[in-house]
């Protein structure tokens, strides 16, 4: 008899952080090794974030709070679904926790049955399916591809709907493709929702602010207010205010659901921290300046890799329209051989390749769902990003 749980048999570690973890590794080792695995920021927290945080700590703010967010935390989510989503809640309608995968977990412990199904279009975030998993649902794969600018059309989501179908889980900016929803897509995948009453919608919206080139971001209960009692808003500060280690996640929704997600969270993790709810307020409710300046300097860095990128032999490289990730196919190297004689068979092999030989880190698009692609972050700086797509074109010229 194993000790482990056979829950676990369900679910894989994030294959993201396994990357991180190998080249934090092999840089420990000595090896010159450039990391485009991890989708955080490399910009500090603002200082006036910071600065709240120690002041909390120096009033004692280090107390066991609510077990789903303080009022000043709630409230400040609160102001900016209305200011900048046009969104009302009340206090009882909101959640805040240890990050967004956390209020994911929640989501979906708090609802799912065995045999209820959540669609998942690909590629998607790693953690979703397993979450799903972990919770007893069954994932339903919708296939965006590279054909369809990686998103979902309003006839690929209505062939997936079924009597078990529970959650659609959407996310604009996506990661790992950077693809964004315009209005108009969003309110053709409305007309599909609205027909189907028993599907509720996970709004992921943790990329909101990293839009490009005048993109206009809405999120879908916004967008299609028909359909907003039953739908979770989900957002957080990690990505926009570069407050990843801070681990807050926040949703708005309804009462019933954030209350039994508030159930949830009281026999897992209790509050999250209260410190970074005290930040949480500050970021949410201070200056918002500096996040068109931050989304301008990564669209630089977007133009730059996609550009050094898509002249590598082999890849082609679409243009993402938010979040900092690039997700280039590599069909034209699929089935040639490195200069070692290994054969690429599939995308991890293409990983395990530029990572060995040519130091360069990033992560296999089968971990995504939809292959042969890899993907890569652009979240560093200018400096790193050209030396490693530098690799990665010279890595591709080898192949024969």
């Amino acid at each position: 008899m194993t000790f482990i749980s056979n829950t676990l048999d369900r679910i894989k570690p994030s294959p993201t952080m396994a990357v991180t973890a190998k080249a934090a590794e092999l840089k420990a080792a000595g090896k010159d090794v450039i990391g485009l695995g991890a989708g955080e920021p490399d910009f500090d927290t603002p200082d006036h974030i910071k600065d709240a945080a120690i002041e909390a700590i120096r009033g004692g703010d280090t107390k066991y709070t609510k077990v789903d967010g303080t009022p000043a935390c709630k409230a400040a989510v609160i102001e900016k679904f209305n200011r900048e989503n046009g969104l009302s809640f009340q206090p009882n309608q909101i959640t805040v926790n240890s990050g967004g995968k956390h209020t994911i977990y929640n989501a979906m412990v708090a609802t799912l049955n065995p045999g209820d199904e959540v669609i998942i279009p690909t590629p998607y975030w790693v953690s979703y399916p397993d979450i799903v998993l972990l919770a007893g649902g069954t994932p339903v794969f919708v296939h965006a591809s590279i054909e369809t600018s990686f998103k979902m059309t309003p006839e690929m989501l209505e062939a997936a709907i079924t009597p078990k179908t529970k959650w659609l889980i959407f996310n604009s900016p996506s990661n790992p493709s950077g693809a964004a929803y315009s209005e108009a897509e969003i309110k053709a995948l409305g007309e599909v929702l609205k027909r189907h009453e028993n599907v509720w919608v996970f709004s992921d919206d943790i990329y909101e602010h990293v839009v490009y080139e005048g993109f206009t971001f809405k999120t879908m209960a916004q967008a299609v207010p028909e359909i907003a009692h039953r739908t979770l808003t989900m957002n957080g500060v990690a990505k926009a205010y570069a407050m990843t280690g801070w681990r807050i996640g926040y949703a708005g929704g309804d009462a019933t659901l954030i209350k039994a997600m508030a159930k949830v969270q009281s026999q897992s993790t209790s509050n999250p921290c209260s410190i970074s709810q005290a930040a949480t307020v500050a970021a949410l409710t201070g200056t918002q300046d500096f996040l068109a300046e931050r989304a301008a300097v990564f669209q630089g860095r977007r133009d730059l890799v996609v550009g050094l990128l898509s002249a590598a032999e082999g890849l082609m490289c679409p243009t993402p329209e938010g979040a900092f990730y690039v997700y280039p196919s590599i069909a034209g190297c699929i089935g040639k051989s490195t200069p070692s004689g290994k054969v690429l068979n599939t995308d991890e092999d293409f990983v395990t390749y530029i990572l060995e030989d040519y130091g360069v880190a990033a992560v296999h698009g089968e971990a995504f769902g939809l292959s042969p692609h890899f993907r890569v972050s652009y979240a560093t700086s200018t400096e790193a990003l050209t030396e490693a797509c530098t690799r990665i074109q010279d890595a591709c010229s080898k192949l024969r």
